[in-house]
């Protein structure tokens, strides 16, 4: 029988060799858990993120901003539901993932504490924050672990539209009058920070990133991925003529990069650790959602029993 070091080495050299892992086949522990919290994490975000969309359901500007809203948050459940089916493989059960997300021991990204205040709004959470999803989630396609890898690809496909469709609100804004040129500066000034924030802590102060490019879950750290942000959207906001809120922002023609501000790490955590604006209200959203739906998830386990009963 192997002994553990021969399992992770032969493990880390499938990973190596771009072999995707797959639930069945051995996995150190800790690569286990791992992929369970970034999972989880990322479909406990894709839930909890409707719900400053929502707020704009009723209140869309036409028709057609409705129906492509609506869609759009549709997408996102679908995305929430196809992740927690990914973490599942992991040997989790999805009742477990969910009261984590209640109870506060599992987080979600820390955008999706501020409040949406206008349409503008509705249009910077598409351009910058689904912007910011799509950096690191097309990374996720070539992850090791397979079931995780394959959820992304047609995650990545709808983040995408959704991206445009963002960048098209505030292109209609800016094109408008003055005033709605200024709403869509104000959105711009108050997501901008915490959209670069979405890529986690300074890869220095990141506990999880040395390993998880080790094990190729991750193929670009933290810092990578904010700066290739960073460097396709600032042309994007030029476009709209739309300024982007760092007066430390500049281009430096020998790294072919912006160099941009340093980010309030204070914010950042403070909000991490659930002190946000909106922190409360989503998890109270999210608990009274849960509660509401109690009697469908027993009429479906009724539903489910009855069914083996009859086969039997």
């Amino acid at each position: 029988m192997k002994n553990i070091a021969e399992l992770e080495a032969q493990f880390q050299a499938k990973v190596d060799a771009e072999i995707k892992i797959e639930p069945k086949e051995w996995m150190p522990e800790k690569y286990r858990k791992t992929l369970i919290r970034q999972i989880s994490q990322h479909a406990h975000s894709e839930v909890v993120g409707m719900l400053p969309e929502g707020n704009w359901i009723s209140r869309a500007p036409s028709l057609r901003r409705k129906v492509a809203l609506l869609a759009k948050i549709q997408d996102e459940a679908g995305h929430g539901l196809y992740l927690y089916s990914a973490a599942e493989t992991l040997g989790i059960e999805r009742d477990e993932l969910v009261q984590q997300l209640l109870d506060g021991t599992a987080k979600y990204s820390s955008i999706f504490n501020y409040p949406s205040l206008t349409w503008a709004d509705i249009g910077a959470i598409g351009w910058l924050v689904d912007g910011a999803a799509i950096m690191n989630q097309v990374m996720l396609t070539r992850t090791s672990y397979g079931p995780y890898a394959r959820a992304m690809v047609r995650i990545c496909k709808e983040e995408s539209f959704h991206q445009r469709q963002g960048y098209e609100i505030l292109l209609t804004l800016c094109r408008g009058s003055e005033e709605q040129k200024a709403m869509a500066q104000d959105a711009l000034n108050r997501w901008w920070w915490p959209s670069l924030m979405m890529f986690g802590p300074r890869d220095a102060d990141s506990p999880h990133t040395a390993q998880s490019m080790k094990w190729k879950i991750k193929r670009k750290t933290n810092d990578e991925l904010r700066q290739q942000f960073v460097d396709v959207t600032v042309p994007q906001a030029d476009f709209l003529g739309i300024t982007v809120p760092d007066p430390d922002l500049k281009w430096n023609e020998e790294t072919n990069h912006y160099e941009f501000g340093e980010i309030n790490w204070d914010e950042f955590w403070n909000v991490v650790k659930g002190n946000g604006p909106c922190n409360r209200q989503r998890l109270e959203a999210r608990q009274a959602a849960y509660d509401k739906g109690a009697w469908v998830r027993e009429a479906a386990t009724a539903f489910a029993e009855k069914r083996a009963a009859v086969a039997v």
